[in-house]
């Protein structure tokens, strides 16, 4: 074998050995830039816990507000969660005027590619509607479908996970759409009323009559109830022309103590809803567990009235024999 051709052989095996490795190389990268978890960012925990179950291991979600014990309304954002929106890939949030902070945050760190996913957009609500969409039961499959496609663009390789789980998630919503379809047929035009319209949602789909809309819509907006208003929703729970009363427990204030112990006197049901998420739940368990509060304050509710009602029927029985 002549010199000439030992080095040409040598070239030779060189320039494969350097292909291979580019190939191999970019292939690694590849792989390690599929298995890099896609940063997402929820405004809310709710959101942030349904990206979780869809996504898995493919997404690493950091959820703004998370403290069930904050009221919502004094939530201040800091630079951390500047930082937090200007690294993600995916983000997720309320709207309707929920969250304005977000749109402010997202105008000031803009990135490219980044797929913004607007609950309100999803279903027809808009600023000045009632913000709570989590209690609207169309709310959280459409927000999962518009999540598991951005996650499927961000992320090809998590397609197969992706659909598994996202067809999971919305079977895991059925027990909560038969609990509600179950309540609306024995509770179906009951009259209920709340502090503010934080379930107001849920209560239309459960069929409740919901009273003192405007009284709620006031302190929605942070502005004074009308004396009028105030009178009405007042009388309702001294008179007991409502069944249930409603209020947000992460908010507390003169006026809400007021009203929870004019309803405690009348011996109208109370019942607590929350804005965020509870630490150690899913939204199911939430959502169910809420709802099996309400059903339970409902129920007493019928069997403390239908137990006046035979009373009373007997002492108009034992009446009318005492004339005769």
């Amino acid at each position: 074998m002549s010199r000439l051709f030992r080095i040409a052989r040598l070239r030779r095996f060189a320039l494969l050995s350097l292909t291979v490795s580019t190939v191999v190389g970019g292939l690694m990268a590849q792989h390690a830039l599929a298995a890099s978890p896609v940063p997402v960012v929820a405004a809310e925990n709710f959101y942030g816990d349904v990206a979780t179950q869809i996504g898995g291991s493919h997404v690493a979600v950091t959820s703004i507000m998370s403290n069930p014990d904050q009221d919502p309304h004094l939530f201040e954002t800091s630079p951390s969660t500047a930082r937090q929106l200007s690294a993600a890939k995916i983000v997720v949030f309320n709207g309707a005027a929920y969250d304005p902070w977000m749109d402010k945050l997202l105008g000031a760190s803009p990135r490219a590619g980044r797929v913004q996913i607007e609950a309100a957009n999803l279903v027809g609500k808009k600023g000045g509607d009632n913000p709570h969409l989590w209690y609207l039961p169309a709310t959280m499959p459409a927000v999962a479908k518009a999540y598991a496609d951005a996650l499927k663009q961000a992320d090809p390789s998590s397609q197969a996970d992706v659909d598994r789980q996202l067809a999971g998630f919305l079977s895991s919503l059925d027990p909560i759409n038969a609990k509600i379809a179950a309540m609306r047929a024995k509770y179906q035009g009951v009259p209920v009323t709340a502090t503010e319209p934080v379930f107001g949602y849920m209560a239309d789909a459960v069929g409740l009559d919901m009273r003192n809309l405007r009284f709620q819509t006031a302190v929605m907006n942070d502005t004074e109830p009308t004396a009028t208003d105030l009178a009405a929703f007042e009388k309702d729970l001294s008179e007991r022309r409502v069944k249930v009363l409603f209020y947000n427990a992460q908010v507390s204030d003169e006026l809400t103590r007021k009203l929870l112990a004019i309803a405690k006197k009348s011996g109208v049901a109370v019942v607590s809803v929350t804005e965020t998420e509870p630490h150690g739940m899913t939204y199911q368990a939430w959502m169910l567990h809420q709802l099996d509060a309400l059903d339970a304050a409902l129920a007493a509710q019928t069997a403390q009235g239908s137990a006046s009602k035979a009373a009373t029927g007997a002492v108009a029985t034992q009446t009318g024999g005492t004339k005769q």
